[in-house]
Order: C-alpha cells, then sequence, then structure tokens
C-alpha cells in the first residue's frame, strides 16, 4: 500500500467491495465443519461415497516370447522403447509379488505375535485365578493363633508343640531356660498378624 487512494487497496480487503470474502479452513476440524455443513445444506440430495480402491493386478506375462529383444547396440531405434515397455512390465510384476510376499509375511507375523501375546494373558489370567482360589482355600482354615495354615509360622508352633511335650522350646531350650527368656514352653516368638479383608 503505497497510496492510501481506493485503488492501492486490495479488492479483497475492499469495503465496496461485493465479492464474497474466501473462506479458509484453518484446522481440519473446522474444514470437516464446513462439509457437514455443505451436505446439510440440501438434505435431500444424494451422497456419492467413492468406492474403495482396488488392488493393483497385473497381466500374466506371455507363455511365448517370439521377438526377444535386447538392449545391445545393434537394435534399432524402434526397438528399444518396445525392450523399456516390457521391461518395465517385468519389474512391476516383480515389484508386485515382493509387496504380496511381504504382505503376507507381515500378516503371519502379526497373528504369530497376537497369538503369542493371547497366550501369555491366558497364562497369567491362569495363575492368577489358581492363586486366588489357594487364598480362599487357606482364608477358610485359620489356625489357633489367627495365622493362616500352610507358612512357616505354622511350622514353627507345630515344633514348639514337640517341644513342649518333651520339655524344650521352639529354640532347644530346655525348661527353665525358656521361662527366663519370658516364653512358655508352647509360645513362637514373632509378630502375629490379623488380615481383616
Amino acid at each position: 500500500m503505497s497510496e492510501p487512494i481506493p485503488e492501492s487497496i486490495p479488492t479483497s480487503q475492499d469495503p465496496r467491495s461485493k465479492r464474497p470474502t474466501k473462506r479458509r479452513a484453518l484446522t481440519p476440524l473446522s474444514e470437516q465443519a464446513n462439509e457437514i455443513k455443505t451436505l446439510f445444506k440440501d438434505p435431500s440430495k444424494e451422497i456419492r461415497i467413492p468406492e474403495p480402491s482396488k488392488a493393483r493386478t497385473l497381466a500374466p506375462p506371455p507363455e511365448i516370447i517370439a521377438n526377444v529383444q535386447g538392449s545391445s547396440a545393434g537394435a534399432g531405434s524402434g526397438e528399444f522403447h518396445v525392450y523399456k515397455a516390457s521391461r518395465r512390465r517385468e519389474y512391476e510384476r516383480i515389484k508386485l509379488m515382493d509387496e504380496e510376499l511381504k504382505k503376507e509375511k507381515d500378516e503371519l507375523e502379526f497373528n504369530k505375535a497376537r497369538e503369542e501375546a493371547r497366550r501369555k494373558d491366558e497364562e497369567k489370567t491362569e495363575k492368577n485365578r489358581k492363586k486366588r482360589e489357594k487364598r480362599k482355600k487357606t482364608k477358610g482354615k485359620k489356625g489357633k493363633t489367627g495365622v493362616e495354615d500352610g507358612g512357616e509360622v505354622v511350622a514353627d508352633q507345630e515344633m514348639a508343640a514337640n517341644g513342649a511335650a518333651k520339655g524344650t522350646s521352639a529354640d532347644g531350650v530346655t525348661g527353665q531356660e525358656a521361662k527366663v527368656d519370658g516364653y512358655d514352653n508352647g509360645e513362637v516368638p514373632g509378630v502375629i498378624i490379623h488380615d481383616e479383608d
């Protein structure tokens, strides 16, 4: 804008212009909103949804090649283009075969990894289920002191009981020595934890 005259103002910014302002989509969200607004202007209008793209296929190579050309210097200038076209078709065919092979290999690897993950999940779930069942079984069977059966404490209690019958404590201390330490013959030192679930 060199001069403040009406001719120097761009047409898009001129207030006298009757031309509609350009609406540009600033974000993907506004672009999608604009498309939806356009579709809702005329709901009776049929919407054309494009068909999905088809997989590329090529014609199989010919069974018999009558005229075998090469890229040698002896070939004529017209034969060069025929050779190039046949070479391009062959390279395209090989490329498609490689892509198909890679796709099959990737799908096989994916299925194998998915099956392995599913198997690991099932093993972990089964292991946790067994732990829960074992916990439920042992929770119902509590000892005299409230400690669950199946642990080392129970074994120590049994040793202490056997020791009391023989006159020794769980530590192997006899009669008076056990009382001096502050324990009776059948008592086991340690912490008793009560689960209140």
